[in-house]
Formats: structure tokens, C-alpha cells, sequence
């Protein structure tokens, strides 16, 4: 049985796992990330697979998902939540381990997972939403992703006569802004969405406005590509029985579902990836 070696590479911790053709996990571990050093952390990416995996036995390839921009022969441009920039991940692994290895960001792995694995796999197309930190999208056709290099995260919305990155308004983190802006005061995501909770009266008219910009970005992705399903997951899905029902409205006639796959979704949707470039699809 062919057998795929799965990176799941984070800011703050990085996942491998040995996933077969049938997407069981046979094994896996978690190690910190190492941040801020390029070769420290081409080092450490090889050494957790090596403690993970001393066989490469029936291994065929390495795939990983990497938060940050990947060019389309795995050489990544920057992961800022790393502070490395300029990174050959992909040649490096295969000099290294003698296997093919493909990168893709990591939302676009989880897309797969979703789009291969999940509830809606059945869709002919779905797009995949992560609201964590940073957001990040990505649209699959068929079970394969659309290529695209654009980090829909970055896309510029306008707010009380300012023009913000999306993600710096409607994140996890991004909250925090969006409160800081009005003159509330929060620690989290969670911190503010408990206020919500509460009825506290400025939290509930920031809360509307964090409403208006996620509805705003669902539809303009839905006018652009008009997928099947959207799926949600992140960080702020923590909060979802305080927001769900009030973006569903906020958003008629658009199939907006909670993703299949939680803490799994990177390093299975990864693995899907590395079989699909195994066998040419």
C-alpha cells in the first residue's frame, strides 16, 4: 500500500504524520516550529520526520502545507508567522529523503481534505474558508484545487472611510482591531464574542459591523466563483453558537456549512495532495 509522508506546518507547531492510500494516520507527532532562522527551520523540518519516520518503507512522496504563499514548484515565498522568507522546503526535503516532495498553503490542503473526505464531498465545487489568525480561502472543482497565488486574506475592504486588509478586520486577531477601532477594549476573539453574549451595547454594534465584513467577503467570493458549498472552519468557529445563525441570514440563498474536518484537515489534506500529484491528477 502506497504511503505519503504529511507535513502540517503552523507558526507556532509543526505536524507530520505517515497517512496511506486509504487516509489512515499510521503515525504521527508534533514538535514546535522552529521560527526566525531559515536553516534552523529547514533543519527541524527534516528532524521531525526522521524521529517520526525512521523507514521510508512503501513511503512515495512528502507533501506539506505551509501557511504562506507557494510558487507552483514548492519553493515558498515568505511565512510571516515563521519570519523566514526565501525558503526551497521542497528541494531541500528531496535532497534530502530522495522522494518527491509538493507544497501547497495550507488552506489549500484542507480545501482537499474537505473536497476528497468531508460531508460535501459529493459538491462540484466548494470553497473553503479558515478564520484564525490570519484568513485564508481556497476553491476546489472536481475534488482539485484551483490554482492561484492570490491569499484572498489580503483582500482590501473598506471601513469607516479606511481601506484595511480584510483579515486585519475579520480575523481572530483581527477582531481585537476591528473593537480597538471603536473603543472597545478586548484580549481575544473569545473575550469579545462572550461580551456578545452579554448584550453589552458597543461589543453588539462592532459585532455587526465584524457580521457585515464577513457576509460582505462571502458574497463577493460568491459572485466571483458561485460555488456549491461554502465550508468554515478556525479558530473563531470556537464562537460559532454566538454568530452562526445571524452570518446565515446575513447571507440568503448561499449554502454555508461547518467544515468535516477540524485538527486533521492539514495533514490529511496533504496527503490527498500528494497522491493526487503521484498519480498525475
Amino acid at each position: 500500500m502506497k504511503k505519503v509522508i504529511s507535513l502540517d506546518i503552523g507558526g507556532t507547531n509543526t505536524r507530520v504524520a505517515l497517512i496511506n492510500e486509504k487516509y489512515e494516520i499510521e503515525t504521527s507527532l508534533i514538535l514546535p516550529t522552529e521560527v526566525g532562522n531559515l536553516q534552523a527551520f529547514l533543519k527541524s523540518v527534516s528532524s521531525i520526520i526522521k524521529k517520526a519516520i525512521p523507514s521510508l518503507d512503501a513511503v512515495s512522496a512528502i507533501a506539506a502545507g505551509v501557511p504562506g504563499r507557494v510558487r507552483h514548484d514548492g519553493y515558498i515565498y515568505a511565512l510571516p508567522n515563521i519570519h523566514v522568507d526565501q525558503i526551497p522546503l521542497s528541494s531541500y526535503l528531496e535532497k534530502e529523503f530522495g522522494l518527491p516532495c509538493y507544497v501547497r498553503n495550507d488552506a489549500e490542503v484542507a480545501a482537499l481534505a474537505e473536497a476528497n473526505l468531508g460531508e460535501f464531498s459529493k459538491a462540484k465545487s466548494l470553497y473553503f474558508i479558515t478564520i484564525s489568525t490570519g484568513v485564508g480561502g481556497a476553491l476546489t472543482i472536481g475534488g482539485k484545487l484551483v490554482n492561484s497565488s492570490y491569499e484572498v486574506g489580503h483582500t482590501m475592504f473598506p471601513y469607516k472611510g479606511e481601506i484595511h486588509e480584510f483579515e486585519h478586520m475579520a480575523s481572530g486577531t483581527g477582531i481585537t482591531r476591528l473593537c480597538d477601532k471603536n473603543g472597545l477594549s478586548v484580549s481575544s476573539a473569545r473575550d469579545f464574542f462572550a461580551l456578545v453574549e452579554n448584550k453589552h451595547p458597543l461589543a453588539l454594534r462592532v459585532y455587526r459591523d465584524w457580521i457585515g465584513l464577513l457576509s460582505s467577503f462571502i458574497k463577493m467570493v460568491d459572485e466571483a466563483f458561485t460555488p456549491e458549498v461554502f465550508t468554515l472552519t478556525g479558530g473563531v468557529m470556537k464562537s460559532e453558537k454566538v454568530f452562526w445563525k445571524d452570518l446565515l441570514a446575513a447571507c440568503p440563498g448561499i449554502d454555508i456549512k461547518r467544515c468535516s474536518f477540524e485538527q486533521n484537515a492539514g495533514l490529511v489534506g496533504a496527503a490527498v495532495y500528494g497522491f493526487q500529484m503521484i498519480e498525475g491528477k
